[in-house]
């Protein structure tokens, strides 16, 4: 028995179907995922790993070498000019006498930088020790050399006397450090913490709102540069170029070791994924995204260094920075 095809017209009730309308309709969802800085990432990467024996000894032979051909270059020329003309030579001589005398000063400078990053890692290092083996005796020798270090720092003058007044209350390792942590270290916490908020929120401006290629990620290196070189200073005093470099090869050797070179989902859900900015426009999410892995920049900067581990006081959380580097950005009080 055959089916027999149905002809005419066929009503279809729409009382039951949903009215849907553009307005009420849900938004189309952005499939295209937040870029990731993976150049950022290889940069620290690279910047964080050691290089080879063979690389080592060829930019010292080379350095010896320059230096060398330099000095014999330049003696010659001066030995030269003093045969030809004596007074030319002796103007020559004084001249090249002044330049290796600021150089020298230079080197002494930087020399002197080097010492006091060493001293904070030694510290760093000391108050740890302590801390594991409960040696009051050890944290006031740290403590004792702390208050050295900031001797000359009058913001601290305050927490200085205080920790003076108060540390014979103290019996315990972890409660002397846990007083110069609260009375000397927390101003310069929040100091380091603003410094972090400020490159942050220029990094996710500028990525936001500067299409031009590369720009961002100018911006970021340079950000996370000065960020990296002021969080030195407000912590141990001037770096120095070669300190500032060193510090930031610390900074960034930190950031592989611990795994938080990447920024996760998690906090890109968390911070862009949900928000209001994400939904305006995509650059806009890069911006978070590339202003909170400067964030993470900076916390890994805190933690180097500072010259005791985190003990009682607040980790800054990246999080936390980002929100309120943002709304440092788009707040009523900023733009008054």
């Amino acid at each position: 028995m055959s089916d027999k095809k149905r002809s005419g017209p066929v009503l279809i009730e729409l009382d039951d179907t949903p009215n849907v309308t553009p307005a009420s309709a849900d938004p189309v969802p952005d499939i295209t995922p937040v870029r990731s800085p993976a150049a950022m990432e290889r940069v620290a990467v690279m910047a964080a790993k050691k290089p080879s024996v063979l690389a080592r000894w060829f930019w010292r032979l080379f350095g010896a070498l320059f230096v060398f051909v330099l000095t014999l270059g330049a003696y010659d020329f001066v030995a030269g000019l003093i045969a030809r003309n004596p007074v030319l030579g002796y103007a020559a001589l004084g001249l090249t006498a002044a330049f290796v005398a600021v150089l020298f000063a230079i080197a002494l400078k930087e020399l002197s930088a080097f010492a006091r990053l060493r001293r904070i890692d030694t510290l760093h290092k000391a108050a740890e020790v302590a801390i594991a083996n409960s040696d009051v005796k050890a944290a006031r020798v740290v403590t004792a050399k702390l208050l050295d270090v900031y001797k000359s720092r009058d913001e601290l003058a305050w927490g200085r006397e205080r920790f003076a007044e108060r540390q014979a209350e103290v019996f315990d390792a972890d409660g002397v450090l846990h007083l110069a942590e609260r009375e000397l270290l927390v101003p310069l916490d929040a100091a380091a913490r603003r410094e972090v908020e400020v490159a942050a929120r220029q990094v996710a401006t500028v990525t936001a709102l500067v299409p031009l290629a590369l720009a961002d990620v100018f911006a970021a290196l340079t950000a996370n540069l000065r960020m990296i070189r002021r969080i030195a200073e407000i912590y141990g005093g001037r770096s120095g170029t070669l300190g500032s470099w060193r510090v930031t090869k610390s900074v960034l050797t930190h950031l592989v070791a611990t795994g938080a070179v990447a920024v996760g989902d998690d906090l890109i859900g968390t911070m862009a994924g949900g928000g209001v900015m994400a939904k305006v426009s995509r650059r806009f999410g890069e911006g978070v995204v590339n202003g909170a892995l400067t964030a993470r920049v900076g916390v890994a900067a805190m933690e180097v260094c500072r010259p005791l581990p985190y003990l009682r006081a607040a980790k800054p959380s990246v999080s936390g920075l980002v929100k309120r580097a943002l709304t440092g950005l788009f707040s009523k009080g900023d733009a008054a």
